[in-house]
């Protein structure tokens, strides 16, 4: 067996330029409006993962092309795998413990397991939430997008390097400006027509990474190196290059063109600074706090993220004390991660004798092991979970039921899809056929989902959901997308087509504003004033209704619409727990006053009053009695949860309702509000 190559020598400014990307990124983090692009430390880190990996096999000329591939993978899975791996199942712990499932943190437990194989930017780009969006910061594992990227870039990065081993370096060098060329071109693509893509893609971040590859090439061509008249200023204005990307950088630009300002300056940094005598610039990145910053790196980068998260899902992360609290934390688990985790198998890697594709297989199996040790820990949830929320899933989750027990009929559940979404089937069996009820809107539709079951297991009905989250029919409180004027029109045709006479069209919908959602706060004065500023789009709503309405009116379909039930200051799933009720999204506790809500709900009551002169068919159910029937609404019932959050049904709730919306069907009108 031949003997592996010689790495390149250490160069220690580089570390500094890691330790100024890496507090970037945690600043950012931490608190955005601290350091508006921060989030551009990584397009630092791009280039000189770029800059340091090529720098590590320029030298390999002379090496065979297996042996180098062999000594390649070895010594990167050899330096990312083992503090990744654990760094991943420690978090996928504390996920399981305190993090219920819900709509904010539904691409949690797919992302944990993606990022083992380096594919979490995969889940992130198809999950349609951007980088920038709320629902991205309460997922743990969010920031191993990047180390995605830069694994699949080390994919392909030997393959780059063939020609460079034959000696045909300019050939190289052409191809590596070629995939920076291409990418920057699909980058300003990506930018215009699907800026989620283009922010966590290899395809529109090659660029930034062949920067650095293109440096290190440049350099061995032995081509006299920039004078020092030149250097020291150039490097100077590279750092305010990089200084001005971190400050004024937006989230719309990136990663094109908001990117090239972090990339010039890092690059600039990197052509200026290397070979050059100590000067005061070189001073400052090389002292010791800043290169050991840039040793432990990457172990800052792993555990900032997840520390900051778990403390969101917690306490809070909002004030000075949470902020010194978590960032102590950081930097215990990173220094634990880098001295016992992340150097050992690095140190251990030259003094292997055995052939390197052992190394690689160890590494390869060790990633697979954790995938599933973090898969086999999510399906422990239920009996590992510390939240109420999980372990008693059938009282909080509106599509859950517990046992049943001596219901009347058996239940048998089907799907189909129409346009934009996919509809539900409940039908009850063996017994007498009931009612058919179509129930179609926004996600409160589908809050309704346990009901519907029940309605089938009891009753024998058979109940189609029609629901998309935001798309509401009806909703009276804002004018609908065009996206979502087509889908919920789609949805209602298709139920014209299957209604009967005698068959329910249940219309629930999120008719008044928000006091809170899953992430945010807003005051009810604020709500009220929404509310009474509606009224323009409920006439245009009732307006454009009606001609549907009526078709339904026509063949016979009695038309149910649900009265407003009450919202929350707080969501309550995410202040249910000992470790969570003091978080600053639970200041506004679990109760309101009834008055309040009536007023809220007085508005639409007024609308329904004017659909229902209109077409008499129209009736109106309304729950809340049963959900309030004091004159303090609660999100209690006891110590059972009537809302999931701060506006969706509990599953408790939708058993409390299913007897309620029973009776209603036999004697729709004496269940209507008054108004």
């Amino acid at each position: 067996m031949s003997s592996p190559p010689v790495p390149v020598r250490h160069v220690p400014f580089i570390d500094g330029l890691r330790a100024i990307a890496v507090l970037s990124v945690i600043i950012y983090h931490l608190h955005g409006a601290w350091l508006p692009g921060g989030f551009t430390g990584v397009d630092t880190f791009f280039v000189l993962s770029g800059y340091v990996v090529s720098l590590s096999m320029a030298g390999q000329a002379s090496t065979p092309i297996l042996p180098f591939l062999g000594y390649f993978y070895a010594r990167r899975l050899f330096r990312i795998a083992p503090a990744l791996i654990a760094c991943l199942l420690v978090t996928t712990i504390a996920a399981v413990l305190f993090i219920p499932y819900s709509w904010l943190s539904g691409t949690v437990h797919q992302t944990s397991t993606q990022a083992f194989f380096g594919l979490s930017n995969f889940t992130l780009a198809g999950s349609d939430n951007d980088y920038f969006s709320p629902r991205v910061d309460y997922n743990p594992f969010t920031h191993t997008w990047s180390l995605g990227v830069e694994e699949q870039f080390y994919l392909l990065f030997p393959w780059f390097f063939i020609l460079w081993l034959n000696d045909r370096r300019h050939l190289a060098m052409g191809l590596a400006a070629a995939g920076l060329a291409l990418s920057l071109v699909w980058a300003w693509h990506l930018h215009i027509v699907d800026q989620t893509h283009a922010f966590y893609m290899l395809t529109s971040r090659f660029w930034e990474l062949a920067a650095g590859m293109l440096l290190v090439q440049t350099r061995t061509l032995n081509l006299r190196s920039l004078p020092g008249i030149i250097r020291i200023p150039g490097a100077w204005a590279s750092l305010a290059l990089l200084a001005a990307g971190l400050i004024f950088t937006t989230p719309a630009s990136t990663p094109y063109p908001g990117g090239l300002l972090p990339v010039l300056g890092t690059a600039g940094l990197l052509l200026c600074l290397s070979g050059e005598a100590p000067s005061l610039l070189r001073r400052i990145l090389e002292t010791t706090p800043a290169l050991y910053l840039g040793r432990i790196s990457y172990s800052l980068y792993l555990w900032h993220w997840p520390v900051f998260v778990l403390f969101r899902w917690t306490t809070g992360l909002q004030c000075w004390p949470e902020y010194c609290c978590a960032l102590a934390l950081v930097f215990a688990l990173s220094s634990l991660s880098y001295h016992l985790i992340e150097t050992p198998p690095r140190r251990l890697l030259p003094r292997l004798r055995a052939p390197r594709y052992v190394p690689i297989l160890i590494g390869l199996a060790a990633l697979g092991l954790g995938s599933a040790l973090a898969s086999l820990t999510w399906g422990l949830q239920p009996q590992l979970s510390l939240s109420t929320v999980t372990r008693h899933a059938p009282d909080w989750y509106p599509d859950r039921l517990p046992p049943q027990q001596n219901t009347a009929c058996g239940l048998k559940q089907s799907r189909f899809k129409i346009p934009g979404m996919t509809v539900f089937r409940y039908q009850g069996t063996r017994c007498a056929p009931g009612p058919r009820i179509f129930i179609a809107g926004d996600s409160h539709a589908a809050a309704y989902n346990a009901m519907a079951k029940l309605l089938a297991l009891d009753h024998g009905a058979d109940v189609y959901e029609y629901s998309a989250g935001g798309c509401s029919f009806l909703s009276l409180l804002f004018p609908p997308t065009p996206a979502c004027t087509t889908i919920s029109t789609a949805a209602l045709q298709d139920i014209l087509t299957k209604a009967r006479p005698g068959d329910i069209l249940f219309l629930p919908a999120l008719r008044i504003p928000r006091l809170a959602d899953q992430f945010t706060l807003a005051s009810l004065a604020a709500v009220q004033a929404q509310a009474n500023a509606a009224a323009p789009i409920r006439s245009a709503e009732i307006a454009a209704a009606l001609p549907l309405l009526r078709q339904f009116a026509a063949n016979n379909v009695t038309i149910v619409l649900e009265a407003p039930t009450p919202i929350f200051p707080a969501p309550t799933f995410r202040c249910a727990d000992w470790f969570n009720r003091t978080n600053p999204i639970c200041a506004g506790g679990s109760t309101i006053p009834r008055a309040a809500i009536e007023s809220l709900r007085a508005p639409v009551l007024q609308g329904f009053a004017q659909l229902q002169t209109a077409i008499p068919a129209i009736e109106i159910w309304d729950p809340l009695p049963l959900l309030c029937p004091g004159q303090i609404c609660s999100a209690y019932d006891g110590t059972k949860p009537l809302f999931f959050d701060a506006d969706h049904l509990s599953g408790y709730a939708n058993r409390k309702l299913a007897p309620s919306f029973a009776a209603y069907l036999r004697q729709p009108t004496a269940a209507a509000p008054s108004l």
